[in-house]
């Protein structure tokens, strides 16, 4: 995979969760989903547990979980919100502990997304520091 269609596979996930939460949300009005959707929300809203931790709480669950989506979510929130990748590296690293080997694809899939999500903030900082 080059690295155009690295960039696409984040950005097609984003359109495509934008787009499909929003038909749930609007199409469905389902007062449990509703809920649900709120409530997944409010979990990861500052508290006692400051939001990178849950961040990097929801990054380990999802990797033991074996979902990528999943995955590429909480790492676009980590990255948004300054997570260092030792940082990273260290709830990967409880991930696989807890989950086993098992978890090892999605390791994969996880430094790939961080690659990415890493190579789209140096571009940022290029093209700013050049708008300066």
């Amino acid at each position: 995979m080059n690295t155009s269609e690295e960039t696409d596979r984040l950005e097609a996930f984003n359109a495509y969760r934008s787009r499909m939460n929003q038909r749930i949300l609007d199409e469905k009005d389902h007062l449990g989903i509703k809920r649900f959707f709120n409530l997944d929300d409010a979990a990861y809203r500052e508290g006692a547990l400051d939001q990178s931790t849950k961040e990097l709480l929801g990054l380990v669950a999802s990797m033991v979980l074996r979902c990528n989506d999943c995955i590429d979510y909480h790492l676009q929130q980590c990255v948004e919100l300054g997570v260092s990748d030792e940082e990273l590296d260290d709830a990967m690293n409880v991930a696989l502990v807890v989950g086993g080997s098992i978890v090892i694809p999605h390791l994969r899939h996880a430094v790939e997304t961080i690659d990415l999500l890493r190579e789209r903030e140096s571009a940022d900082r290029d093209e700013t520091e050049t708008d300066v």
